[in-house]
């Protein structure tokens, strides 16, 4: 859909410093194998390890600078049987560090799990064991391909983004961003995960007159809640514990261009008042200061969240909906832009081809249907993958239908809805009722939320935020749960 345009941006809520080695965080149940593969790789990169996918988010939040790479076990506690805490784990690594490139390292090496690992955003999966020298080969081969999108993410002549199509929602997205950026008032951009909204927001940002200021994003659902007021509005010295001096945040800093506020769903409800302030009056205090400021930067907000649903279920603000919506864009999902998805390809295998050096990968007639036929369900980020991939392997090649599907997750992922046919829910009741002499509510009501937490994470592939707007509930509120029937699972098998 749209060519990615240099980010000279502010992506976290510290300053960061450049680093000898790139960042790798390994994510590993084992403590053996996390040990061992820090010591082998730590020649080479800067290693941090955590054995769960809670505690590798924590310390993601942590660290100072998200890690380039990730190596993660599909296979982990409290479930390490299965790798859906594994799939979980990608999409949350991407929600927070959309750039990082993961490889997966698991025994439980299927091929549909493979297929579902970069389907989410993973580059690889290697199975266990692996030739540790084989395992750094492939890292730097990951970092090679970061380098190549980074040098690939270019704007044109004009120095705005390119938007590549011809689909009608791609028209009608380009019309939009020409009618709205000249405009002062907040902007909201929906869309599905990886369907491009950060870069609508630069768009919005280089067509706007504040092209020649700063252009500041934040993830939103990256930001721990207890930190969200500190990272926005900043603080000053002494105002709790740690802040050993005075600090600006994202709206000072933003001056007067555009503040882009990724993911604006996940804000927690006690702060979406304080922000709803800032877009009336423009006024907002730092931490442990009196005395207001002011705020001239644009807010450009953006959410893969039905917010209008999120305000009716009481998790959004109705007045902050409402001030964040005076103008609506739409990023189309990939499955809706039909001949585009080949503009994308061409685009993109010549993109990754020139920076890598490497002869442009090309699919035959067949294999162009069987392109246009796959829905991408994740978007521009699987699309993009998948180019990355059979450039690497099979450069200068003309691939047929069968090599392109060994890349494609071809799972089948259907939605169980209650038609007009289906009983009511009071008759399925009172027949379950008669027909079981030994019903237990308790237990057929955790049941029943287990069953629709797992449907949910299979229709978002692992997306806990996906998974949360399937379900009608928060993000915290579906970890809450989740974290509630894991340790209530650990406790009935000890």
């Amino acid at each position: 859909m749209l060519e990615p345009p240099n980010r000279p941006m502010k992506t976290t809520g510290m300053e960061p410093q450049p680093r000898a080695k790139p960042g790798l965080l390994i994510v590993d149940d084992d403590p053996l194998i996390g040990e061992s593969l820090q010591y082998f790789l730590s020649r080479d990169f800067n290693v941090d390890v955590a054995r769960s996918r809670e505690s590798a988010i924590s310390l993601l939040r942590d660290l100072p600078h998200a890690p380039e790479l990730a190596l993660v076990d599909l296979g982990l506690p409290p479930a390490p049987q299965l790798p859906i805490e594994g799939f979980r784990l990608i999409g949350e690594l991407l929600a927070h560090s959309p750039d990082m490139k993961i490889l997966v390292l698991s025994g439980q090496n299927e091929e549909t799990n493979a297929r579902r690992a970069r389907a989410l955003g993973a580059i690889e999966l290697v199975p266990k064991p692996c030739e540790p020298e084989y395992l750094r080969t492939l890292l730097h081969r990951a970092l090679v391909m970061q380098d190549a999108e980074r040098r690939a993410e270019a704007t044109d002549i004009s120095g705005q983004p390119r938007i590549l199509g011809d689909s009608p929602p791609i028209q009608k997205l380009r019309q939009q961003i020409a009618q709205y950026a000249a405009s002062g008032y907040p902007a909201l951009i929906e869309g599905e995960s990886g369907s491009g909204k950060e870069l609508v927001a630069h768009a919005l940002h280089h067509l706007s007159a504040r092209a020649r200021e700063p252009f500041l994003a934040l993830n939103c659902a990256a930001i721990s809640p207890s930190l969200v007021e500190a990272t926005l509005f900043g603080y000053s010295k002494g105002a709790f514990t740690g802040a050993v001096g005075a600090k600006a945040g994202y709206f000072e800093d933003a001056g007067e261009g555009n503040l882009f506020l990724d993911e604006i769903g996940e804000l927690p409800l006690d702060f979406q008042a304080k922000l709803l302030r800032v877009l009336e009056n423009g006024e907002y205090q730092r931490i442990g200061e009196t005395q207001a400021r002011i705020s001239r930067a644009r807010i450009i907000a953006a959410s893969n969240r039905d917010l209008k649903r999120e305000v009716k279920a009481g998790r959004f603000r109705a007045d902050l909906y409402h001030r964040l919506s005076v103008f609506t864009l739409t990023a189309p999902p990939v499955r809706e832009l039909g001949t585009d998805r080949l503009v994308l390809f061409d685009y993109f295998r010549r993109q990754y081809a020139k920076q890598t050096g490497a002869e442009p990968v090309d699919l035959d007639a067949a294999a162009r249907a069987r392109w246009l036929a796959y829905d991408f369900p994740g978007n521009v980020r699987e699309l993009k993958n998948v180019v990355i991939r059979l450039t690497t392997k099979r450069p200068g090649y003309t691939l047929g239908t069968a090599e392109l599907e060994t890349e494609l997750d071809l799972s089948p992922h259907r939605d169980s809805v209650m038609t007009e046919d289906d009983p009511p829910p009071i008759e399925i009741a009172r027949a379950q009722l008669l027909r079981d002499r030994q019903f237990n509510l308790e237990r057929t009501l955790k049941l029943s939320e287990q069953a629709f937490i797992d449907a949910a994470m299979s229709l978002a592939q692992g997306n806990v935020s996906q998974a949360a707007k399937l379900l009608g509930i928060n993000r915290t509120t579906l970890y809450s749960r989740m974290e509630g029937m894991e340790r209530e699972k650990v406790k009935d098998e000890g």
